[in-house]
């Protein structure tokens, strides 16, 4: 019988954008301590004031590459565990290396909550594309920081999901809590994003890289099928991604700002 595999939460999020305040809260109310969770943080993130609430895991560091990876030891514990990601790097590039490295340790994606700072974005209408890329891969989006933000902003910024009618669950926030953590935690996909899946979509393609239509007729005498990479994973031939997003250390005001803030 095979060993089952350790469930993973990844957290998205900007510095200071209240992820390890939210992560406090899901574990101490959506968790029994027979789970043994664990918190997995980067060591480039500060030390924080929540750390104390959280159950204790080893720090991950970045590798660049390439490829970019990175160097994380698997507790021993039976999980499940929350990989935070760092919030001062680029999501997709962390994404792309969280994949191997769940796939190398008998891991699986239980869900990915991304943790909106809706102060930071509604000042910076730059990181919208940011917000979108990590939307992209989330299952639940965490409004949190909404103090003296305009229910207008908030409005336009949901409805600009809302419109591409994702499948991902918006909840907003209220003094570092949620109202459901149990039903947030559920290990249920609702991501766009395929990366993850057992099962994903296949392209087929002639010799030449290019893509076929289902029933498409081509001169070449063999084809090629590969699973669909990921449209943030994309790259030109000169390896830039295909979608860029904006760099979000430009908007972080305060180089501090997670040691206080999460």
């Amino acid at each position: 019988m095979s060993q089952e595999k350790t469930s993973v939460y990844i957290i998205l999020g900007s510095a200071g954008s209240g992820r390890r305040e939210l992560l406090a809260d899901l574990i101490a109310d959506g968790m029994t301590p027979d789970d043994q969770p664990a918190v997995l943080l980067s060591d480039a993130e500060s030390q924080h004031p929540f750390d104390g609430k959280l159950p204790p895991g080893p720090r991950w560091s970045w590798q660049p590459g390439p490829p970019a990876a990175i160097a994380l030891e698997k507790p021993s514990l039976p999980g499940p565990l929350f990989l935070v990601a760092d919030g001062r790097r680029n999501p997709v590039d962390q994404m792309e290396a969280f994949k191997p490295w769940l796939e190398n340790n008998h891991a699986t994606v239980a869900r990915v909550i991304c943790v909106v700072d809706c102060t930071l974005a509604s000042r910076h209408p730059a990181l919208l594309a940011w917000y979108d890329a990590c939307v992209h891969f989330s299952d639940v989006v965490l409004l949190n920081r909404r103090e003296g933000v305009e229910n207008r902003w908030l409005s336009g910024f949901l409805e600009h999901f809302r419109s591409q009618h994702l499948p991902c669950l918006f909840e907003t926030v209220k003094a570092g809590r949620v109202k459901n953590p149990a039903l947030l935690l559920e290990p249920q996909a609702r991501r766009l994003t395929q990366i993850f899946d057992e099962e994903q979509d296949w392209v087929v393609t002639d010799l030449e890289g290019g893509e076929l239509e289902e029933g498409g007729e081509t001169d070449d005498e063999e084809v090629l099928a590969a699973p669909a990479v990921d449209p943030y994973f994309a790259r030109r031939s000169g390896g830039r991604r295909m979608k860029e997003i904006p760099d979000i250390t430009d908007f972080l005001d305060q180089p501090g700002k997670d040691a206080a803030a999460g």
